[in-house]
């Protein structure tokens, strides 16, 4: 069985011990939850990912990707609401020339604050500009510039994010795929302690579509992973919890994903026996 993780940084592992900026962390929740499963692994996440590109990753690899007649089992770290996943005119530069994930950090506007912020890492530093760089090039910060100047809005970052969410779910519910889904950030779902799908009927139903039953969280309010290593002092890089937390992280994750693979396999069991 192969594991596929999707998610963010918090995922590929930017910051750990072993990060090399290319290759994806054997260091992470992800990948330490499918040794102690046993099963083998590929992430398609990525540093700067949010929900849409996320979503749209683990789509691609189970789609046109993952070798024929062999099982699957999906693990997301969902990420921040404020991302936007976008598809470009073509440019070198771009993920498979196309694809750009925008964030506030690709604003002119942000940029000395950023500075600021990974001023203690001089790699996180050169990444920084060199992406800044790239995407003023391909048109992706002028984009942004303005994306975050007069249309972004949290309304509608969470239904862009949480209409992904759905998609994925139904999509892997379809093809008999089973999956944990965790985040990063409770503000995925909470507005500090209102929760948003509380702000009209729309929401709410959205809401109502996924499938919490799938879900694993790292404390109340639905907390997320880089909340709940900040709340219990974890070791940080710049922006990034270090290998001590996604080993304990491991522990959170295991019995819940061990629950869910288990029971799939019952019931395929049972439905083969019964044809």
């Amino acid at each position: 069985m192969e594991l596929i993780s999707g998610g963010c940084s918090f995922t590929f592992g930017n910051e750990l011990s072993d990060d090399n900026g290319k290759s994806p962390s054997r260091k992470t929740w992800a990948y330490r939850l499918s040794q102690s499963l046993k099963f083998e692994y590929f992430c398609t996440a990525k540093g700067g990912y949010g929900n849409q590109a996320i979503a749209r990753k683990v789509f691609e690899y189970i789609t046109t990707k993952k070798p024929k007649n062999k099982d699957a089992f999906v693990c997301v770290m969902w990420s921040f609401l404020s991302r936007y996943d976008w598809a470009f005119p073509r440019h070198a530069v771009l993920e498979d020339t196309r694809w750009a994930s925008v964030s506030p950090w690709d604003t002119e506007a942000k940029r000395k604050e950023v500075l600021d912020r990974i001023s203690g890492s001089e790699p996180v530093v050169r990444d920084f500009k060199r992406r800044q760089a790239e995407y003023r090039e391909a048109g992706v910060g002028q984009f942004a510039d303005g994306l975050y100047r007069y249309a972004a809005n949290q309304y509608h970052e969470a239904y862009l994010s949480w209409k992904s969410i759905v998609w994925l779910q139904n999509l892997l519910e379809k093809k008999n795929i089973p999956y944990l889904f965790t985040l990063a950030d409770n503000s995925l779902f909470w507005d500090k302690k209102t929760q948003i799908c509380d702000t009209d009927r729309l929401l709410r139903a959205l809401y109502n579509e996924i499938n919490f039953d799938n879900w694993e969280y790292f404390g109340p309010m639905q907390m997320g992973f880089n909340q709940w290593a900040t709340l219990n002092n974890y070791p940080r890089a710049t922006t990034h919890p270090l290998d001590t937390a996604h080993e304990d992280a491991l522990q959170l994750l295991h019995d819940k994903a061990k629950r869910i693979t288990v029971k799939w396999r019952d019931k395929n069991k049972k439905e083969q026996k019964n044809d």
